[in-house]
Protein backbone atom coordinates (compact mmCIF):
# COMPACT_ATOMS: atom_id res chain seq x y z
CA UNK A 1 0.00 0.00 0.00
CA UNK A 2 1.46 3.34 -1.09
CA UNK A 3 1.15 6.18 1.43
CA UNK A 4 2.71 9.62 0.94
CA UNK A 5 2.43 12.59 3.27
CA UNK A 6 1.62 16.07 2.07
CA UNK A 7 4.90 17.23 3.63
CA UNK A 8 6.86 14.73 1.55
CA UNK A 9 5.16 15.93 -1.63
CA UNK A 10 5.80 19.58 -0.77
CA UNK A 11 9.50 18.80 -0.09
CA UNK A 12 9.71 17.41 -3.61
CA UNK A 13 8.06 20.57 -4.93
CA UNK A 14 10.63 22.72 -3.17
CA UNK A 15 13.68 20.69 -4.26
CA UNK A 16 12.42 20.34 -7.84
CA UNK A 17 12.05 16.54 -7.87
CA UNK A 18 8.24 16.52 -7.91
CA UNK A 19 6.44 14.59 -10.68
CA UNK A 20 3.29 16.45 -11.76
CA UNK A 21 0.90 15.35 -14.51
CA UNK A 22 -2.51 16.51 -15.65
CA UNK A 23 -5.64 14.42 -15.06
CA UNK A 24 -5.78 13.83 -18.80
CA UNK A 25 -2.25 12.36 -18.73
CA UNK A 26 -2.98 10.32 -15.59
CA UNK A 27 -5.49 8.10 -17.43
CA UNK A 28 -2.73 6.54 -19.53
CA UNK A 29 -0.27 6.30 -16.64
CA UNK A 30 -2.67 4.28 -14.48
CA UNK A 31 -3.57 2.12 -17.46
CA UNK A 32 0.13 1.33 -17.93
CA UNK A 33 1.41 1.11 -14.35
CA UNK A 34 -1.73 0.32 -12.35
CA UNK A 35 -2.92 2.36 -9.39
CA UNK A 36 -0.07 1.18 -7.16
CA UNK A 37 2.62 1.98 -9.71
CA UNK A 38 1.07 5.33 -10.58
CA UNK A 39 0.87 6.28 -6.89
CA UNK A 40 4.63 5.62 -6.56
CA UNK A 41 5.45 7.48 -9.77
CA UNK A 42 3.18 10.55 -9.60
CA UNK A 43 3.07 13.13 -6.80
CA UNK A 44 0.40 15.60 -7.99
CA UNK A 45 -2.38 15.49 -10.59
CA UNK A 46 -3.73 18.83 -11.86
CA UNK A 47 -7.28 19.45 -13.03
CA UNK A 48 -9.07 22.35 -14.67
CA UNK A 49 -12.42 23.70 -15.75
CA UNK A 50 -13.58 26.91 -17.44
CA UNK A 51 -17.29 27.55 -17.65
CA UNK A 52 -20.12 29.87 -16.70
CA UNK A 53 -20.37 30.10 -12.91
CA UNK A 54 -23.40 32.23 -12.07
CA UNK A 55 -23.05 31.91 -8.29
CA UNK A 56 -20.05 34.21 -8.15
CA UNK A 57 -19.25 37.75 -7.08
CA UNK A 58 -16.75 40.12 -5.51
CA UNK A 59 -16.69 41.90 -2.17
CA UNK A 60 -15.26 45.43 -2.46
CA UNK A 61 -14.32 48.00 0.14
CA UNK A 62 -14.30 51.53 -1.27
CA UNK A 63 -12.82 53.39 1.69
CA UNK A 64 -14.55 56.28 3.48
CA UNK A 65 -15.63 59.41 1.62
CA UNK A 66 -15.46 62.96 2.94
CA UNK A 67 -17.85 63.55 4.56
CA UNK A 68 -18.50 59.84 5.30
CA UNK A 69 -21.43 57.92 3.85
CA UNK A 70 -23.12 54.70 4.94
CA UNK A 71 -24.19 53.36 1.57
CA UNK A 72 -27.80 52.20 1.62
CA UNK A 73 -27.70 51.51 -2.12
CA UNK A 74 -24.82 51.54 -4.57
CA UNK A 75 -24.45 51.07 -8.32
CA UNK A 76 -21.33 50.27 -10.33
CA UNK A 77 -21.80 51.33 -13.97
CA UNK A 78 -25.54 51.28 -13.23
CA UNK A 79 -25.41 47.72 -11.83
CA UNK A 80 -26.73 47.57 -8.27
CA UNK A 81 -24.59 45.81 -5.66
CA UNK A 82 -25.60 44.46 -2.24
CA UNK A 83 -24.91 46.86 0.64
CA UNK A 84 -26.65 45.37 3.68
CA UNK A 85 -23.61 45.53 5.97
CA UNK A 86 -20.97 48.11 6.95
CA UNK A 87 -20.68 51.60 5.52
CA UNK A 88 -18.59 51.18 2.35
CA UNK A 89 -18.55 47.42 1.72
CA UNK A 90 -20.57 45.99 -1.17
CA UNK A 91 -20.98 42.69 -2.99
CA UNK A 92 -21.13 42.74 -6.80
CA UNK A 93 -23.07 39.69 -7.98
CA UNK A 94 -22.27 38.53 -11.50
CA UNK A 95 -25.90 38.03 -12.60
CA UNK A 96 -27.19 41.43 -11.46
CA UNK A 97 -28.28 43.36 -14.56
CA UNK A 98 -27.70 46.97 -15.51
CA UNK A 99 -30.76 49.13 -14.86
CA UNK A 100 -30.34 50.86 -18.23
CA UNK A 101 -28.64 48.29 -20.47
CA UNK A 102 -30.44 45.17 -19.24
CA UNK A 103 -28.96 41.84 -20.30
CA UNK A 104 -26.29 43.54 -22.37
CA UNK A 105 -24.28 44.37 -19.23
CA UNK A 106 -24.23 43.06 -15.66
CA UNK A 107 -22.18 42.46 -12.55
CA UNK A 108 -19.85 40.07 -14.38
CA UNK A 109 -18.96 42.85 -16.81
CA UNK A 110 -18.24 45.25 -13.94
CA UNK A 111 -15.86 42.68 -12.44
CA UNK A 112 -14.06 42.08 -15.74
CA UNK A 113 -13.85 45.82 -16.43
CA UNK A 114 -12.23 46.39 -13.03
CA UNK A 115 -9.80 43.52 -13.59
CA UNK A 116 -8.82 44.94 -17.00
CA UNK A 117 -7.98 48.30 -15.42
CA UNK A 118 -11.00 50.16 -16.74
CA UNK A 119 -12.71 53.00 -14.86
CA UNK A 120 -16.08 52.28 -13.27
CA UNK A 121 -18.66 54.90 -12.25
CA UNK A 122 -20.01 54.61 -8.71
CA UNK A 123 -23.31 56.12 -7.55
CA UNK A 124 -24.44 55.65 -3.93
CA UNK A 125 -27.37 56.86 -1.85
CA UNK A 126 -27.92 56.83 1.90
CA UNK A 127 -30.39 57.91 4.58
CA UNK A 128 -27.78 59.91 6.58
CA UNK A 129 -26.78 59.65 10.23
CA UNK A 130 -24.76 61.75 12.68
CA UNK A 131 -21.62 59.73 11.97
CA UNK A 132 -22.40 59.24 8.28
CA UNK A 133 -24.09 62.50 7.22
CA UNK A 134 -23.62 62.20 3.46
CA UNK A 135 -26.71 61.15 1.49
CA UNK A 136 -25.37 60.88 -2.06
CA UNK A 137 -22.06 60.05 -3.69
CA UNK A 138 -20.83 59.99 -7.28
CA UNK A 139 -17.27 59.04 -8.19
CA UNK A 140 -15.19 57.07 -10.66
CA UNK A 141 -12.81 54.32 -9.55
CA UNK A 142 -10.42 51.65 -10.84
CA UNK A 143 -9.39 48.40 -9.18
CA UNK A 144 -6.30 50.13 -7.75
CA UNK A 145 -8.53 52.60 -5.88
CA UNK A 146 -10.37 49.81 -4.03
CA UNK A 147 -8.95 48.63 -0.70
CA UNK A 148 -10.01 45.01 -1.08
CA UNK A 149 -11.59 43.19 -4.00
CA UNK A 150 -12.19 39.65 -2.79
CA UNK A 151 -13.87 37.15 -5.04
CA UNK A 152 -16.10 35.00 -2.82
CA UNK A 153 -18.27 32.55 -4.72
CA UNK A 154 -20.93 30.51 -2.88
CA UNK A 155 -21.20 27.81 -5.56
CA UNK A 156 -18.66 26.92 -8.23
CA UNK A 157 -17.19 23.94 -10.02
CA UNK A 158 -20.10 21.48 -10.19
CA UNK A 159 -18.84 17.90 -10.17
CA UNK A 160 -20.84 17.45 -13.39
CA UNK A 161 -23.82 19.04 -15.14
CA UNK A 162 -27.03 17.68 -16.57
CA UNK A 163 -27.44 17.77 -20.35
CA UNK A 164 -30.13 20.18 -21.58
CA UNK A 165 -32.41 19.65 -24.58
CA UNK A 166 -35.82 20.88 -25.71
CA UNK A 167 -38.82 18.89 -26.96
CA UNK A 168 -41.07 21.93 -27.48
CA UNK A 169 -41.81 23.73 -30.75
CA UNK A 170 -40.03 26.95 -29.80
CA UNK A 171 -36.49 27.99 -28.92
CA UNK A 172 -35.80 28.19 -25.17
CA UNK A 173 -33.31 30.68 -23.75
CA UNK A 174 -31.64 29.20 -20.67
CA UNK A 175 -28.46 29.22 -18.59
CA UNK A 176 -27.48 26.24 -20.76
CA UNK A 177 -27.70 28.44 -23.85
CA UNK A 178 -30.28 28.51 -26.62
CA UNK A 179 -32.09 25.16 -26.85
CA UNK A 180 -33.51 24.67 -30.33
CA UNK A 181 -37.04 23.30 -30.92
CA UNK A 182 -37.86 19.62 -31.40
CA UNK A 183 -34.57 18.30 -29.96
CA UNK A 184 -32.62 20.57 -32.29
CA UNK A 185 -29.55 20.42 -30.04
CA UNK A 186 -28.29 19.34 -26.63
CA UNK A 187 -25.89 21.38 -24.49
CA UNK A 188 -23.63 20.32 -21.65
CA UNK A 189 -20.93 21.77 -19.43
CA UNK A 190 -17.84 20.80 -17.35
CA UNK A 191 -14.55 19.39 -18.57
CA UNK A 192 -15.15 15.67 -18.08
CA UNK A 193 -11.75 14.00 -17.68
CA UNK A 194 -10.27 17.25 -16.27
CA UNK A 195 -13.20 18.15 -14.00
CA UNK A 196 -11.76 18.78 -10.51
CA UNK A 197 -14.39 17.07 -8.33
CA UNK A 198 -14.75 14.10 -10.69
CA UNK A 199 -11.06 13.35 -10.10
CA UNK A 200 -11.50 13.12 -6.33
CA UNK A 201 -15.13 11.97 -5.95
CA UNK A 202 -14.67 10.97 -2.30
CA UNK A 203 -13.08 14.35 -1.51
CA UNK A 204 -10.01 12.82 0.13
CA UNK A 205 -7.91 15.87 -0.76
CA UNK A 206 -10.58 18.51 -1.36
CA UNK A 207 -12.23 20.63 1.33
CA UNK A 208 -11.94 23.72 3.49
CA UNK A 209 -8.48 25.24 3.12
CA UNK A 210 -7.45 23.47 -0.08
CA UNK A 211 -5.24 25.77 -2.15
CA UNK A 212 -6.46 26.09 -5.76
CA UNK A 213 -6.00 27.89 -9.06
CA UNK A 214 -8.72 30.56 -9.17
CA UNK A 215 -9.01 32.99 -12.05
CA UNK A 216 -5.29 32.79 -12.82
CA UNK A 217 -4.16 33.32 -9.23
CA UNK A 218 -3.90 31.27 -6.06
CA UNK A 219 -7.13 30.95 -4.14
CA UNK A 220 -8.75 28.67 -1.59
CA UNK A 221 -11.74 26.47 -1.06
CA UNK A 222 -13.68 27.81 1.92
CA UNK A 223 -16.11 24.89 2.20
CA UNK A 224 -18.83 22.97 0.43
CA UNK A 225 -20.74 25.10 -2.04
CA UNK A 226 -24.43 25.83 -1.83
CA UNK A 227 -26.55 23.06 -3.38
CA UNK A 228 -23.74 20.58 -2.57
CA UNK A 229 -25.30 17.23 -3.48
CA UNK A 230 -22.67 14.52 -2.96
CA UNK A 231 -25.14 11.63 -2.74
CA UNK A 232 -26.11 12.26 -6.37
CA UNK A 233 -22.52 13.07 -7.42
CA UNK A 234 -23.28 16.76 -7.89
CA UNK A 235 -20.77 18.20 -5.44
CA UNK A 236 -19.91 21.92 -5.40
CA UNK A 237 -17.34 24.13 -3.70
CA UNK A 238 -17.27 27.61 -2.15
CA UNK A 239 -14.14 29.53 -3.12
CA UNK A 240 -12.24 32.73 -2.33
CA UNK A 241 -9.41 34.67 -3.96
CA UNK A 242 -7.91 38.12 -4.51
CA UNK A 243 -9.35 39.69 -7.69
CA UNK A 244 -6.37 42.06 -7.90
CA UNK A 245 -4.03 39.13 -8.55
CA UNK A 246 -6.21 37.42 -11.16
CA UNK A 247 -5.79 37.19 -14.93
CA UNK A 248 -8.62 38.45 -17.19
CA UNK A 249 -7.94 35.49 -19.50
CA UNK A 250 -9.63 33.35 -16.85
CA UNK A 251 -12.29 35.81 -15.65
CA UNK A 252 -14.63 36.62 -18.54
CA UNK A 253 -18.08 38.19 -18.53
CA UNK A 254 -20.77 36.67 -20.73
CA UNK A 255 -24.33 37.39 -21.79
CA UNK A 256 -26.75 34.57 -22.50
CA UNK A 257 -29.44 36.07 -24.79
CA UNK A 258 -32.86 35.83 -23.21
CA UNK A 259 -31.43 34.64 -19.87
CA UNK A 260 -28.96 37.14 -18.47
CA UNK A 261 -25.31 37.58 -17.52
CA UNK A 262 -22.79 35.18 -16.04
CA UNK A 263 -19.06 34.89 -15.41
CA UNK A 264 -16.80 32.41 -17.14
CA UNK A 265 -14.25 31.48 -14.50
CA UNK A 266 -11.18 29.25 -14.54
CA UNK A 267 -10.65 26.88 -11.62
CA UNK A 268 -7.97 24.23 -11.21
CA UNK A 269 -7.49 21.95 -8.22
CA UNK A 270 -4.22 20.06 -7.62
CA UNK A 271 -4.73 16.58 -6.23
CA UNK A 272 -1.81 15.26 -4.18
CA UNK A 273 -1.43 11.52 -4.77
CA UNK A 274 -1.26 10.43 -1.14
CA UNK A 275 -2.28 6.82 -1.81
CA UNK A 276 -3.32 4.44 -4.57
CA UNK A 277 -7.04 5.11 -3.97
CA UNK A 278 -6.53 8.73 -4.95
CA UNK A 279 -4.32 7.66 -7.87
CA UNK A 280 -7.07 5.38 -9.18
CA UNK A 281 -9.71 8.12 -8.81
CA UNK A 282 -7.62 10.54 -10.88
CA UNK A 283 -7.59 8.04 -13.76
CA UNK A 284 -11.27 8.72 -14.44
CA UNK A 285 -11.95 9.11 -18.16
CA UNK A 286 -14.71 10.75 -20.18
CA UNK A 287 -16.21 7.29 -20.69
CA UNK A 288 -16.45 6.83 -16.90
CA UNK A 289 -18.43 10.02 -16.21
CA UNK A 290 -22.14 9.84 -16.98
CA UNK A 291 -24.93 12.38 -16.56
CA UNK A 292 -28.65 12.79 -17.21
CA UNK A 293 -30.35 14.27 -20.25
CA UNK A 294 -33.16 16.61 -19.13
CA UNK A 295 -35.99 18.12 -21.16
CA UNK A 296 -36.09 21.86 -20.45
CA UNK A 297 -39.42 22.20 -22.26
CA UNK A 298 -41.03 21.39 -18.91
CA UNK A 299 -40.83 24.56 -16.80
CA UNK A 300 -40.39 22.71 -13.53
CA UNK A 301 -37.62 21.74 -11.16
CA UNK A 302 -38.65 18.12 -11.92
CA UNK A 303 -37.74 18.11 -15.59
CA UNK A 304 -38.30 14.83 -17.45
CA UNK A 305 -35.23 12.60 -17.63
CA UNK A 306 -34.69 11.34 -21.18
CA UNK A 307 -31.75 9.04 -20.53
CA UNK A 308 -28.08 8.99 -19.55
CA UNK A 309 -24.95 9.67 -21.55
CA UNK A 310 -21.20 9.76 -20.89
CA UNK A 311 -18.91 12.70 -21.51
CA UNK A 312 -17.22 10.59 -24.17
CA UNK A 313 -20.53 10.44 -26.04
CA UNK A 314 -21.17 14.16 -25.49
CA UNK A 315 -17.74 15.12 -26.83
CA UNK A 316 -18.28 12.99 -29.94
CA UNK A 317 -20.64 15.69 -31.21
CA UNK A 318 -23.91 13.73 -31.24
CA UNK A 319 -26.01 11.67 -28.83
CA UNK A 320 -29.08 9.50 -29.21
CA UNK A 321 -32.33 10.85 -27.75
CA UNK A 322 -35.37 8.64 -28.27
CA UNK A 323 -33.92 7.15 -31.43
CA UNK A 324 -32.86 10.41 -33.07
CA UNK A 325 -29.36 11.78 -33.52
CA UNK A 326 -29.00 15.10 -31.68
CA UNK A 327 -26.06 17.49 -32.06
CA UNK A 328 -24.22 18.36 -28.84
CA UNK A 329 -22.25 21.45 -27.91
CA UNK A 330 -20.36 22.40 -24.78
CA UNK A 331 -21.10 25.50 -22.72
CA UNK A 332 -17.59 25.31 -21.25
CA UNK A 333 -14.19 25.41 -22.92
CA UNK A 334 -12.16 22.20 -22.76
CA UNK A 335 -9.29 24.03 -24.48
CA UNK A 336 -9.05 26.55 -21.64
CA UNK A 337 -9.57 23.82 -19.02
CA UNK A 338 -6.57 22.00 -20.48
CA UNK A 339 -4.59 25.26 -20.39
CA UNK A 340 -5.47 25.74 -16.70
CA UNK A 341 -4.39 22.21 -15.78
CA UNK A 342 -1.15 22.79 -17.68
CA UNK A 343 -0.46 26.17 -16.10
CA UNK A 344 -1.10 24.82 -12.61
CA UNK A 345 1.25 21.93 -13.43
CA UNK A 346 3.98 24.43 -14.39
CA UNK A 347 3.47 26.46 -11.20
CA UNK A 348 3.99 23.36 -9.08
CA UNK A 349 7.02 22.18 -11.06
CA UNK A 350 8.63 25.63 -10.66
CA UNK A 351 8.01 25.56 -6.91
CA UNK A 352 5.58 28.51 -7.07
CA UNK A 353 2.60 26.57 -5.72
CA UNK A 354 2.58 24.10 -2.86
CA UNK A 355 -0.28 21.68 -2.30
CA UNK A 356 -2.36 21.36 0.83
CA UNK A 357 -4.76 18.96 2.45
CA UNK A 358 -8.03 20.40 3.76
CA UNK A 359 -8.57 21.17 7.41
CA UNK A 360 -12.05 19.71 6.87
CA UNK A 361 -13.02 17.48 3.93
CA UNK A 362 -16.17 18.08 1.93
CA UNK A 363 -19.13 16.03 3.08
CA UNK A 364 -19.71 12.84 1.07
CA UNK A 365 -23.32 12.50 2.28
CA UNK A 366 -26.33 14.70 1.76
CA UNK A 367 -28.74 15.82 -0.94
CA UNK A 368 -29.90 19.17 -2.30
CA UNK A 369 -33.45 19.78 -1.05
CA UNK A 370 -36.11 21.71 -2.96
CA UNK A 371 -37.61 24.88 -1.51
CA UNK A 372 -40.28 24.46 1.14
CA UNK A 373 -43.37 26.27 -0.15
CA UNK A 374 -46.08 26.85 2.42
CA UNK A 375 -48.60 28.38 0.01
CA UNK A 376 -50.29 26.26 -2.60
CA UNK A 377 -49.49 27.22 -6.20
CA UNK A 378 -52.58 27.21 -8.47
CA UNK A 379 -52.36 25.18 -11.66
CA UNK A 380 -53.60 25.98 -15.15
CA UNK A 381 -56.18 23.22 -14.78
CA UNK A 382 -57.64 24.99 -11.73
CA UNK A 383 -58.69 28.15 -13.56
CA UNK A 384 -58.87 27.31 -17.28
CA UNK A 385 -62.17 27.36 -19.14
CA UNK A 386 -63.00 23.72 -19.78
CA UNK A 387 -65.98 24.39 -22.05
CA UNK A 388 -63.75 25.75 -24.77
CA UNK A 389 -65.22 26.13 -28.27
CA UNK A 390 -63.00 24.91 -31.11
CA UNK A 391 -63.27 25.09 -34.88
CA UNK A 392 -61.97 22.88 -37.67
CA UNK A 393 -59.16 24.25 -39.81
CA UNK A 394 -61.17 23.68 -43.00
CA UNK A 395 -64.15 25.70 -41.68
CA UNK A 396 -64.97 29.05 -43.24
CA UNK A 397 -64.14 32.43 -41.81
CA UNK A 398 -67.90 33.12 -41.68
CA UNK A 399 -68.40 30.05 -39.46
CA UNK A 400 -65.59 31.17 -37.17
CA UNK A 401 -67.15 34.62 -36.82
CA UNK A 402 -70.48 33.08 -35.93
CA UNK A 403 -68.90 30.83 -33.27
CA UNK A 404 -67.08 33.76 -31.66
CA UNK A 405 -70.32 35.76 -31.42
CA UNK A 406 -72.32 32.82 -30.04
CA UNK A 407 -69.70 31.62 -27.53
CA UNK A 408 -68.44 35.01 -26.29
CA UNK A 409 -64.87 33.72 -26.70
CA UNK A 410 -62.42 36.02 -28.47
CA UNK A 411 -60.10 33.09 -29.23
CA UNK A 412 -60.94 29.85 -31.02
CA UNK A 413 -58.43 26.98 -30.94
CA UNK A 414 -58.29 25.46 -34.40
CA UNK A 415 -58.17 21.67 -34.58
CA UNK A 416 -57.31 19.23 -37.34
CA UNK A 417 -59.49 16.35 -38.52
CA UNK A 418 -58.12 14.17 -35.70
CA UNK A 419 -58.93 16.97 -33.21
CA UNK A 420 -55.29 17.81 -32.38
CA UNK A 421 -54.32 21.48 -32.06
CA UNK A 422 -53.49 23.06 -35.42
CA UNK A 423 -53.57 26.77 -34.56
CA UNK A 424 -55.65 29.56 -33.08
CA UNK A 425 -57.88 32.25 -34.60
CA UNK A 426 -58.99 35.44 -32.87
CA UNK A 427 -61.71 38.01 -33.37
CA UNK A 428 -58.98 40.36 -34.58
CA UNK A 429 -57.92 37.84 -37.27
CA UNK A 430 -61.53 37.63 -38.46
CA UNK A 431 -62.00 41.42 -38.45
CA UNK A 432 -58.84 41.81 -40.50
CA UNK A 433 -60.00 39.14 -42.96
CA UNK A 434 -63.33 40.92 -43.40
CA UNK A 435 -61.60 44.29 -43.86
CA UNK A 436 -59.39 42.73 -46.53
CA UNK A 437 -62.44 41.10 -48.15
CA UNK A 438 -61.06 37.59 -47.52
CA UNK A 439 -63.73 35.03 -46.74
CA UNK A 440 -61.55 31.95 -47.17
CA UNK A 441 -60.87 29.07 -44.79
CA UNK A 442 -59.86 29.39 -41.16
CA UNK A 443 -56.49 27.74 -41.85
CA UNK A 444 -55.66 30.66 -44.16
CA UNK A 445 -55.92 33.27 -41.43
CA UNK A 446 -55.10 31.33 -38.23
CA UNK A 447 -51.83 31.56 -36.27
CA UNK A 448 -50.12 28.21 -36.78
CA UNK A 449 -47.25 28.45 -34.29
CA UNK A 450 -49.59 28.36 -31.33
CA UNK A 451 -48.46 29.13 -27.80
CA UNK A 452 -50.08 26.49 -25.60
CA UNK A 453 -50.24 25.27 -22.03
CA UNK A 454 -50.84 22.03 -20.15
CA UNK A 455 -53.18 21.67 -17.20
CA UNK A 456 -50.48 20.59 -14.73
CA UNK A 457 -48.40 23.76 -15.24
CA UNK A 458 -48.46 26.46 -12.59
CA UNK A 459 -50.15 29.78 -13.20
CA UNK A 460 -46.76 31.50 -12.88
CA UNK A 461 -45.43 29.56 -15.88
CA UNK A 462 -48.56 30.28 -17.92
CA UNK A 463 -48.43 34.00 -17.09
CA UNK A 464 -44.75 34.14 -18.09
CA UNK A 465 -45.45 32.45 -21.43
CA UNK A 466 -48.35 34.81 -22.19
CA UNK A 467 -46.15 37.80 -21.43
CA UNK A 468 -43.11 36.55 -23.35
CA UNK A 469 -45.15 35.83 -26.46
CA UNK A 470 -47.34 38.93 -26.18
CA UNK A 471 -50.58 36.94 -26.43
CA UNK A 472 -53.71 37.07 -24.28
CA UNK A 473 -54.84 33.43 -24.43
CA UNK A 474 -53.47 29.91 -24.78
CA UNK A 475 -55.21 26.63 -25.64
CA UNK A 476 -54.67 23.97 -22.98
CA UNK A 477 -53.79 20.55 -24.40
CA UNK A 478 -53.35 17.02 -23.07
CA UNK A 479 -50.41 14.70 -23.77
CA UNK A 480 -51.88 13.86 -27.20
CA UNK A 481 -52.14 17.56 -28.16
CA UNK A 482 -55.95 17.42 -27.88
CA UNK A 483 -57.54 20.70 -26.78
CA UNK A 484 -59.11 20.39 -23.31
CA UNK A 485 -59.47 24.06 -22.37
CA UNK A 486 -58.27 27.60 -22.77
CA UNK A 487 -56.63 30.04 -20.36
CA UNK A 488 -56.57 33.80 -20.79
CA UNK A 489 -54.79 36.73 -19.22
CA UNK A 490 -58.19 37.73 -17.80
CA UNK A 491 -58.43 34.38 -15.99
CA UNK A 492 -55.05 34.98 -14.36
CA UNK A 493 -55.88 38.60 -13.47
CA UNK A 494 -59.12 37.50 -11.76
CA UNK A 495 -57.23 34.87 -9.77
CA UNK A 496 -54.64 37.39 -8.61
CA UNK A 497 -57.41 39.82 -7.65
CA UNK A 498 -59.09 37.15 -5.50
CA UNK A 499 -55.77 36.28 -3.81
CA UNK A 500 -55.18 39.95 -2.97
Amino acid sequence: MVEKSIHEINRRIKDGSVNVVTAEEMVGIVAELGADGAAKEVDVVTTGTFGAMCSSGVWVNLGHSEPPIKMQKVWFNDVEAYTGLAAVDAYIGVTQLSETRGMEYGGAHVIEDLLRGKSVDVHATAYGTDCYPRKQLDTTITLDDINQAVMMNPRNCYQKYNVATNSSNRTLHTYMGALLPDYGNATYSAAGVLSPLSNDPNYETIGTGTRIFLGGAQGYITGAGTQHDPTNKFGTIMVQGDLKKMNPDYVRAATFPGYGTSLYLGIGIPIPIINERVALATAVSDADISTNILDYATASRARPKLGQVTYEQLKSGTIDINGREVTTSSMSSFKVARKIAGELKDWIKRGEFIVSLPVDRLSTQGVFKPMLQTQETPLVGDIMSGNVVTIKQDASVYEAAKKIIESAFNHLPVVSNNNSLAGIVTSWDISKAVADDKFDLVEDIMTKDTVKAISSETIDVAAYRLDQNNVSAMPVVDKNDQVIGIITSDDISKLLARRC
